[in-house]
């Protein structure tokens, strides 16, 4: 039964098997960190594209994750979330294409879509802008969208708990069959030194009677 669960624990369809579940878990480990966990911890916010406007670079469907950014440092060239209206909850994301100032002094921006050919007919003002792109994942965005605070917040809990559940499984039972081997090969060790104290004491006995059947007679 070892030797056959040995040969079960070593073949081709237990390493692809254990391989896979270990890839799987370090991706769904490193997704809710990069589009959870780093978030929060920096403050950004999260974003669905919901138009082509930004394609190929960020298709619809996809999670953007905006930090905040001072105005004075932002550049020709980076894409940026905003407000279409200051104050309004409805925001774009489109890359700046040339900044400038406005009669007041402050730095005014002007953006377009990658897949637009012309910009956008309202320029920027810092009062509107909510940050730069840091970055993103396609079809991401659908499962935001679809998840309410609150569901996000049960799923996220199910699945960390899974994830958890299942690490300290493999962990637990790589351990166990480490354990279950050295066990093993101690009893070999065990056995073959038994046979060879067995043989031995074979030959000491066979030794002896052929020493008593010589016996010289004076």
């Amino acid at each position: 039964m070892d030797a056959q669960h040995r040969a079960q624990r070593s073949g081709p369809i237990w390493w692809i098997t254990s391989i896979a579940s270990w890839l799987l878990l370090l991706v769904l480990s490193a997704l809710i960190i990069a589009t959870i966990v780093v978030p929060y911890l920096a403050r950004a916010q999260r974003y669905t594209v919901l138009t082509g406007s930004m394609s190929p670079t960020y298709k619809p469907g996809s999670l953007i994750v905006v930090k905040e950014a001072d105005a004075n440092d932002l550049a020709i060239g980076t894409p940026i979330t905003f407000q279409l209206e200051s104050g309004k909850p409805t925001v774009v994301t489109h890359r700046i294409v040339a900044i400038s100032e406005n009669t007041r002094g402050e730095r005014v921006f002007t953006t377009q879509g990658d897949a637009n050919s012309i910009p956008d007919e309202k320029p920027v003002i810092p009062e509107q802008i909510r940050g730069k792109v840091w970055y993103s994942f396609p079809y991401l965005g659908y499962v935001h969208s679809w998840l309410t605070g609150e569901q996000r917040k049960i799923i996220l809990s199910i699945v960390v708990t899974a994830l958890a559940a299942y690490a300290v499984y493999m962990f637990v039972s790589g351990t166990r069959e480490g354990r279950r081997d050295r066990r093993n090969r101690a009893a070999n060790v065990d056995d073959v030194q038994m046979s060879d104290d067995i043989q031995l004491s074979e030959t000491a006995t066979a030794s002896h009677n052929e020493s008593a059947g010589h016996v010289t007679t004076l």
